[in-house]
């Protein structure tokens, strides 16, 4: 059997065939991690034309006068399409409604800051009103160093609206990609009622160079990668992006009322 590596290798190779041979259509999923886009990904999870993304108007931060911030924002905006590191909306999945968050690690390595923590609560209390199910893919380096504390503050934050979502009857679904660290992972993207993975995916906190130099001892193998959080029962399912979308549908039929 093909290490995830290798399987990585096998699609990067495809993609460049394809590519070089324009008569052959392109499928988003087998796109390798660098080329896969946020919008890539609602693409392929989402009904055909049913993505509604919510239009949040929410003043310039920069609460420290972090020096460049604000031009390096506005940049990644246009190069990515995405206001921050983050894309949420309304959507059909295989039919049946859902709020959908999609993290975009292009902008600033989907680090979390207030914007970012703001749009996760208001999704989740949109997801509330409208009694659906709530869905965020997760990717991200950790929380945003140019906002200071303010961006420590959304893991409290977040956690508790997902919290009060989930106490009121709410289904949430987390889907943690490569990679999910720090402040996000210690947050929302670790409190799914459900909680899938796509293969080889970096799940944790602190780096695994970190935590040995901490305790003084060597990890073991494959430490933090979502086939080593499967096996030991912090992730429910591995998913391949393929299949994501009736796994999905499938996840949503079962809990639908």
């Amino acid at each position: 059997m093909n290490s995830v590596v290798d399987q990585r290798k096998d699609k990067f190779n495809r993609y460049k065939d394809l590519r070089q041979n324009p008569t052959e259509l392109l499928e988003p999923a087998i796109k390798p991690v660098a080329e896969y886009s946020v919008w890539d990904r609602i693409n392929d999870v989402t009904d055909k034309d049913s993505f509604k993304e919510f239009g949040f108007d929410f003043d310039e931060t920069n609460p420290l006068e972090f020096e460049g911030y604000v031009k390096k924002k506005e940049e990644l905006r246009q190069e990515t399409g995405s206001h921050d590191a983050i894309v949420a909306g309304a959507c059909k999945i295989g039919g049946y409604d859902v709020a959908l968050a999609v993290m975009n690690k292009k902008f600033m390595m989907a680090s979390m800051g207030v914007e970012l923590g703001e749009i996760v609560c208001q999704t989740a209390e949109y997801a509330g009103r409208k009694n659906i199910p709530l869905v965020i893919f997760t990717a991200s380096g950790g929380a945003r160093m140019q906002e200071g504390i303010l961006s420590l503050m959304q893991m409290a934050k977040t956690s508790a609206v997902i919290q009060k979502f989930k106490d009121e009857g709410g289904l949430y679904i987390t889907v943690l990609t490569h990679p999910t660290t720090g402040g996000v992972s210690a947050s929302f993207a670790t409190l799914g009622d459900i909680t899938l993975a796509e293969p080889g995916a970096l799940i944790g906190f602190a780096g695994p160079r970190v935590i040995e130099q901490t305790i003084g001892q060597k990890l073991p193998e494959g430490f933090q990668r979502a086939e080593f959080l499967e096996e030991h029962g912090f992730v429910d399912k591995i998913v391949h992006r393929e299949n994501m979308k009736e796994v999905l549908t499938q996840i949503l039929m079962l809990h639908s009322k």
